[in-house]
């Protein structure tokens, strides 16, 4: 009798040991859909399309100098790209992330003014948006903002259903970067609190 109860044990318990071993996702918010898959063989043109990017940008080593009688910034690399901040799914290259530190677009008084996001940072949480426009939108119960200078980058987003992923800024103090999933494009973001 011991000998039955014992195989019906680990029949009952391996497929769920083997099943979470096979995993790398690691934990999900509740609210959260599952993650897109990184497609490394993907061909260079495509932006977006579930990719996830496995890490933030890199900090910027130079001084940031405001260019003088610029034309408009494009950021339409190649034709099928967004023009706007996005990333490359080959080589996870975060094109417009080039400003640096002394961009006086990025200065603020108060840079943690409502703390700092703490509920789940990188490629591991997918949030769902819940709601709101580009001034104050939703994820997981909690508020962002977009910066006013990248207003127009958030025009296609669906503020009540894309998937995005919050990174940290690393040249900025207090500022985010959320990543549309969908659009694989980002905006710069403040935290807003609850």
């Amino acid at each position: 009798m011991n000998r039955l109860l014992a195989v019906i044990a680990v029949t009952l318990v391996l497929p769920a040991v083997v099943s979470a071993q096979g995993s790398d996702r690691g934990p999900q918010k509740r609210d959260q859909p599952q993650p897109g898959r990184t497609n490394q063989q993907a061909p260079r043109e495509r932006a977006g399309k579930g990719h996830v990017p496995p890490r933030g940008p890199a900090a910027v080593r130079k001084e940031y100098r405001a260019p003088a009688n610029a034309p408009p910034r494009t950021f339409r690399d190649v034709p099928s790209h967004p023009d706007a901040p996005h990333v490359h799914m080959v080589g996870n290259v975060w094109v417009g992330h080039d400003q640096g530190r002394n961009d006086h677009n990025f200065r603020l008084e108060h840079p943690w003014e409502h703390g700092r996001f703490t509920l789940g940072i990188g490629p591991r949480h997918v949030w769902r948006l819940r709601g709101g426009a580009r001034e104050r939108f939703n994820v997981g119960g909690v508020y962002f903002a977009v910066a006013r200078f990248d207003y127009g980058y958030g025009n296609d987003w669906l503020w009540d259903n894309d998937d995005i992923v919050i990174y940290v800024d690393p040249d900025h103090n207090g500022w985010y970067l959320a990543y549309n999933v969908r659009l694989g494009a980002y905006v710069h973001v403040q935290y807003l609190g609850y």
